[in-house]
């Protein structure tokens, strides 16, 4: 399907304003902003979906446990950078904090509040700033307030993330736009990162989880940096309706239309994500084609994008394809690696590395040229089937370590 990309991020939508403000949780002298707020006019139905890690930041629990009290049904988000909030005692208790400050300064209930943090594990975070920042986040909400809040949810981000569409459903222009932060600390496995998608294309609760469970599994489960999973990962969608086309309350093809907006806002976000992975040069995609069915397809490709040596591989534009295999060869799937065949690509060109699962003789300087690219492809056909999956993934660096050896400093 065809849809019209858009500005304006979260705002994008009919009847969503946001802001950002810098309020000091962490002192920075360029005074970045720290805290965001996004509010909708009407309440809004909404999914989520969240972190698999054992150890889960407060504001999880405490946003799980927000809308199960309210039926799924949301208002407003407040979300803090520097400190995710996790593993201390007062935890909840300050999350529960940041929801009633902003219910009060909103005039609604803590329930209606969707909370988020993230940043250092294991620091207390300091809820005098907080205190101060939320009246001054109602005050500037702003409908064109989407660059604040993507900017304020920025960590060791280096850029903003943001992307939204415009698409037609029961004769109705509908829209939707997200923004999401996220750059180390990157796994694939459930809504990796902090990601804020809204629309005003009415959906019942039921059917936004429905579409949120189903393209999280082959968008952002899909990405993978570092291999370790965040104590925090969070994505919400929500939903106002304010776009009055009939509600999506069963399958069809109005549902299969929304489904396919939702892929294109977060399929993007997550490519913007894996390409400012901490330390990152280059934007890894990898593609599976012709599996047996979808879940080995993500399964293999999956397993190459996270390859440590691989990633390293593409680092230093090594067309070491054995690490490709190696990979392949690992992933807790079902197939015949003898049948296996892999190329590598970019705007520069494309290889063939393997066929059937063996080397084949190729031009170490044209696969060099192909991999000095800034983006590059690795196509796996496993001939085994009709089914195919992408994830998304960036090189290993010097820098990585860098940026994570002096993380708290």
């Amino acid at each position: 399907m065809e849809f019209k990309t858009i500005e304006g991020g979260v705002c994008a939508a009919k009847g969503f304003k946001a802001s950002g403000v810098y309020c000091g949780i962490k002192e920075n002298p360029t005074k970045k902003n720290d805290i965001a707020m996004v509010v909708s006019d009407v309440m809004c139905n909404t999914a989520g979906v969240y972190t698999q890690n054992k150890v889960k930041g407060a504001p999880v629990i405490v946003t799980k446990k927000n809308l199960e009290k309210s039926g799924g049904k949301a208002k407003a988000i407040i979300v803090n950078s520097k400190n995710a909030n996790t593993c201390n005692a007062d935890g909840e208790e300050k999350a529960n904090e940041m929801c009633r400050l902003t219910a009060k300064a909103l005039g609604i209930k803590p329930e209606e509040v969707i909370v988020a943090s993230t940043g250092v594990i294991g620091q207390v975070l300091p809820i005098e700033p907080i205190v101060k920042a939320v009246p001054q986040l109602a005050e500037k909400l702003s409908y064109t307030g989407n660059i604040e809040a993507a900017t304020a949810i920025m960590t060791t981000d280096t850029v903003k993330k943001e992307y939204a569409v415009e698409f037609e459903i029961g004769g109705k222009t509908c829209r939707m736009g997200g923004m999401a932060k996220g750059s180390g600390m990157i796994h694939p496995n459930m809504a990796t990162t902090l990601n804020f998608i809204t629309t005003d294309c009415a959906v019942s609760v039921p059917m936004l989880q429905k579409a949120l469970s189903e393209i999280v599994k082959i968008t952002y489960n899909c990405l993978s940096v570092d291999g370790d999973q965040s104590t925090n990962d969070t994505c919400m969608l929500m939903s106002d309706g304010l776009a009055q086309n009939p509600e999506i309350t069963a399958e069809g093809a109005d549902f299969d239309t929304f489904k396919a907006a939702l892929y294109q806002v977060m399929a993007n976000l997550t490519r913007m994500l894996a390409k400012d992975g901490e330390g990152a040069t280059k934007l890894l995609t990898c593609i599976c084609s012709n599996a047996p069915d979808l879940d080995t397809a993500i399964i293999v490709a999956k397993s190459v994008i996270r390859s440590p040596l691989f990633k390293c591989a593409m680092f230093g534009s090594d067309a070491n394809w054995g690490r490709v295999l190696c990979a392949i060869g690992y992933a807790e799937a079902d197939f015949d690696i003898n049948k296996v065949d892999v190329d590598l690509g970019s705007r520069a060109g494309k290889i063939a590395v393997c066929r059937n699962g063996a080397g084949v003789d190729f031009s170490e300087d044209e696969a060099k040229k192909i991999l000095t690219e800034d983006e590059i492809e690795i196509y796996i056909s496993l001939n085994q089937g009709n089914a195919q999956a992408t994830a998304w993934g960036c090189d290993l660096t010097y820098d990585y370590v860098k940026i994570n050896g002096d993380y708290r400093s």
